[in-house]
C-alpha cells in the first residue's frame, strides 16, 4: 500500500509528522518552564524588609573573646556585635556600655575591663575614686565629669566624640572637642589616659 503513494507525498507526510512531533515536545517544554517560572518569584516581586540596608562593618575591641572586624546585617545592636566577637570575658564590665545602642557602619565597639579597687582604696572605705588615671576610652559620664575642669556637658561631648570617631589614641585628640584646649589637656595629663 505504501508503494502506491508517490514519493513526494511520503516525504510531505513524514515532514508533517516530524513537525507535529517537534511542536508537541516544544509545547510541553514551554508549558513546563512556564509553570516553574510561576512557582519561583522573580527578584522584583520578592518583598524587601524596610529595615534592611547595606551590610555594616564594626570593630569590636576590649574585653571580648575574639576582637576584630565583623560584618553585621542591619538592624544590629551593640549586643549583637559583642556576641559575634565571642561574648564578653569575665573581666568585662558590660554596665559601662549601652548594649541596646544601634550600630552604624564603621563603629568601634569598646568593651571595657572591670576596674579593680586597690586594698586601701574604695573597698576599704577610702575616697571612693578608682586608683590610677581615668581612661577616656572606657570612662563613664560620671568618671569623665570627675576630671578637673570637665563638667557634665564636656563629659557628654567626650562620649559623643568617642562614639562617632572611635577610641582615643592620645590625650591630644581632646583638642578636637569644643571647650577643651591645650591648657585643659595639660591639666588632664596626670589624671587621664587614652
Amino acid at each position: 500500500m505504501l508503494d502506491s503513494i508517490p514519493p513526494a507525498r511520503r516525504r510531505l507526510a513524514a515532514g508533517a509528522l516530524l513537525l507535529a512531533l517537534v511542536l508537541f515536545v516544544g509545547g510541553r517544554h514551554l508549558v513546563h518552564a512556564g509553570t516553574a517560572a510561576q512557582a519561583t518569584p522573580s527578584p522584583s516581586t520578592v518583598p524587601i524588609r524596610a529595615d534592611s540596608g547595606p551590610e555594616l562593618v564594626v570593630h569590636v575591641v576590649g574585653a571580648v573573646r575574639r576582637p576584630g572586624l565583623y560584618r553585621m546585617a542591619p538592624p544590629a545592636r551593640v549586643d549583637d556585635a559583642v556576641r559575634r566577637a565571642g561574648g564578653a570575658t569575665r573581666k568585662a564590665d558590660l554596665s559601662l556600655i549601652n548594649l541596646a545602642a544601634p550600630l552604624a557602619d564603621g563603629t568601634q565597639v569598646v568593651v571595657p575591663l572591670r576596674m579593680v579597687a586597690s586594698a586601701g582604696g574604695a573597698a576599704a572605705g577610702g575616697s571612693g575614686s578608682a586608683p590610677g588615671p581615668v581612661h577616656l576610652n572606657t570612662a563613664t559620664l560620671e568618671q569623665l565629669d570627675s576630671l578637673p575642669g570637665v563638667g557634665p556637658v564636656t563629659a557628654q561631648k567626650i562620649l559623643d566624640y568617642r562614639q562617632k570617631h572611635g577610641a582615643f589614641s592620645s590625650l591630644d585628640e581632646l583638642d578636637a572637642i569644643p571647650g577643651i584646649g591645650p591648657a585643659r589637656i595639660a591639666q588632664l595629663r596626670d589624671v587621664a589616659a587614652p
